[in-house]
């Protein structure tokens, strides 16, 4: 059974730094298209960062240079470094998986994932 187990998720202050992980079972990620997403209350969920099966990089425009998507593939591990934090990055971050990876570069930030964890709480104070 697939499975994507979030972790990582802290509050911090305004310019500070988090990394967050996503461990996965019974798929491979080194084949796989990933991704974060967050949803804050009231807001709608939005993708964040992703990243191909080839390693090609999206970022939406709000954290691009801030935030760096990576693979760990020995790990079969997705994660998000996130610096220089801003109070409008407080939300729910989730991540999201679909393989085998037969997305567009330019659809991986809005492409209906198969696969989804549970979620890590981000909360950034100013």
């Amino acid at each position: 059974q697939v499975q994507l187990g979030e972790s990582g998720g802290a509050a911090v202050q305004a310019g500070g730094s988090l990394k967050l992980s996503c461990a996965a079972s019974a798929f491979t990620v080194r084949y796989s298209c990933m991704a974060w997403f967050r949803q804050a209350p009231g807001n709608e969920r939005e993708g964040v960062a992703a990243i191909g099966d080839d390693d090609t990089t999206r970022y939406t425009d709000s954290v691009r240079g801030r935030f760096t998507i990576s693979k760990d593939n020995a790990e079969n591990t997705l994660y998000l470094q996130l610096n220089s934090l801003k109070p409008e990055d407080t939300a729910m971050y989730y991540c999201a998986a679909e393989e085998p990876c037969a997305v567009n570069a330019d659809s991986l930030l809005h492409f209906p994932y198969n696969y989804w964890g549970q979620g890590t709480q981000v909360s950034v104070s100013s």
